[in-house]
């Protein structure tokens, strides 16, 4: 499986946290001005960050427990993204169907991850 990929821009999760990451920041430019440094930014920074943290996921697979902490990273920053989508949603600032579909992708992204943490095997590089 990680034979294959190349780079952290080759795993679907990385694809999958991206594009998401992007649709946020598209439908937060209609946000009030109001949240533009607490609910946007809030919202856009997590997104961002779990991007971010799957990319340093790539290159810290040689370290078994560095890589499982990025992975808890990229974790715990997808659940906060979902958590700011549940607020813009009662704050009626997003249509609950765009967040449903986001909300379904960063589950899917949360399961990638949770199956990477328990199958390190799959994805470490072995020590010679």
């Amino acid at each position: 499986m990680a034979g294959r990929i190349q780079n952290h821009t080759d795993l679907q999760v990385y694809q999958k946290a991206f594009a998401a990451a992007m649709k946020i920041y598209e439908l937060s430019k209609g946000f009030p001005k109001e949240e533009v440094y607490s609910l946007t930014d809030q919202i856009r920074r997590s997104s961002r960050s779990v991007c971010a943290n799957l990319a340093e996921v790539w290159r810290k697979r040689r370290c078994e427990a560095a890589f499982i902490g990025e992975l808890s990273d990229a974790e715990a920053e997808t659940a906060e993204t979902q958590v700011w989508l549940s607020f813009a949603v009662e704050c009626k600032y997003l249509r609950r169907e765009d967040a449903a579909d986001l909300y379904k992708a960063y589950n899917e992204v949360i399961k990638t991850i949770v199956g990477m943490t328990t199958h390190t095997d799959t994805w470490a590089i072995a020590k010679k």
